[in-house]
């Protein structure tokens, strides 16, 4: 995964410049992401899911606080208004659960006690976004108080959707299962239920890498799950998903950037890092995790990726994001994609 990374970056407008992001990239990066959340969903443990709930609530609460009040405070030391220092808080609230989820499947770690949490906690995390991001785009002056009331809407009326249509879908792969056996037919239903619902998720305004997400979960205790989960992996880990961290590398470029820009970019990844680290670490420890626990659910916490990218697109069509600052928060999403799996591999080593 960190050699797909440093592929982006070396071969990309950072460096050589051999190789132009191009809408090509975009699309397989894309489904890339998708087929890594829904194999994560695939292999999470429902049970241990459904018991961590209150944790995960408060984890989550304190990676966002922390990452919004840290964001505001250095984005505003450094002369930004209170609202272009708000939305740089808000920019950096969102980890990126794709890059966690490939380091801890590469280390086995993905169905552990603390990557269960992980997992459940970005999941939350990205329901608090959504919601905070919709607010502020409102106080921002791109939507009524109207329009935030129906975002909010739209989000309730997806989750009870995708309960009624989760349950529908899980009884027949079952069906499915006992008529056919493991066939062909059966990866082929489970990976366009997957795009389905990461399609839904985008339709009523929550990250389409959840709605892919909920299709694993649905699909992690059917029989056919086994099956699903190897014929996807496959698919993903031959082209899908390298392609998808290449792609981040092939985002950065340094052109316009001075020392100014280059520190307060330092400043931001130290930020953003610190934030996830301790927030969701202190969260952690509150619920009685070992520290050495409390250690690997903040490093898995800390990497970010599409959220941060999307938001700053759409704050420099809001005018609360300048070309130089999106270039910043591009940085802080290569180094912490980078950052996040080193730290997760130490926290997780054998002692």
């Amino acid at each position: 995964m960190v050699g797909a990374l440093m592929t982006g970056i070396i071969f990309g407008p950072a460096l050589l410049g051999i190789i132009e992001p191009c809408e090509i990239f975009s699309v397989i990066a894309e489904i890339g992401v998708l087929l890594i959340l829904f194999e994560a969903g695939l292999e999470t443990d429902l049970n241990k899911l459904r018991k961590s709930f209150k944790s995960l609530l408060i984890i989550a609460s304190f990676g966002v606080a922390a990452s919004l009040g840290g964001g505001f405070l250095l984005s505003y030391l450094f002369g930004q208004s209170v609202m272009k220092s708000i939305f740089l808080g808000v920019i950096i609230m969102s980890s990126s659960v794709g890059i966690t989820v490939e380091v801890l499947h590469e280390l086995g770690k993905l169905n552990s006690k603390t990557g269960t949490i992980i997992l459940g906690t970005s999941a939350v995390e990205d329901i608090f976004t959504v919601i905070i991001f919709s607010v502020v785009i409102g106080m921002g002056g791109a939507a009524t108080d109207a329009k935030i009331g129906m975002t909010l809407l739209m989000i309730f009326v997806f989750f009870v959707l995708a309960l009624a249509c989760g349950f529908v879908s899980f009884k027949i792969f079952e069906f499915l299962s006992e008529k056919f056996g493991m066939a062909r037919r059966l990866s082929v239903f489970g990976l366009a239920f997957c795009f389905l619902m990461a399609y839904a998720a985008d339709f009523f305004g929550l990250a389409n890498i959840m709605g892919a997400y909920i299709a694993g979960l649905v699909l992690c205790n059917s029989k056919a799950e086994k099956y699903i989960e190897q014929k996807s992996e496959v698919l993903s880990f031959m082209f899908f998903s390298p392609i998808f961290f290449a792609s981040i590398g092939l985002q950065i470029s340094f052109n316009g950037l001075g020392s100014r820009e280059f520190l307060f970019a330092a400043l931001l990844i130290f930020v953003a890092s610190a934030a996830k680290f301790f927030g969701c670490g202190i969260g952690a420890k509150i619920f009685k995790f070992t520290t050495r626990e409390a250690a690997q659910i903040g490093a898995g916490m800390v990497a970010r990726c599409e959220f941060p990218v999307v938001a700053a697109g759409i704050g420099m069509s809001l005018g609360l994001v300048d070309a130089t600052l999106f270039s910043v928060v591009i940085i802080m999403v290569i180094v912490t994609a980078l950052i996040s799996p080193v730290l997760l591999k130490v926290f997780y080593a054998e002692k």
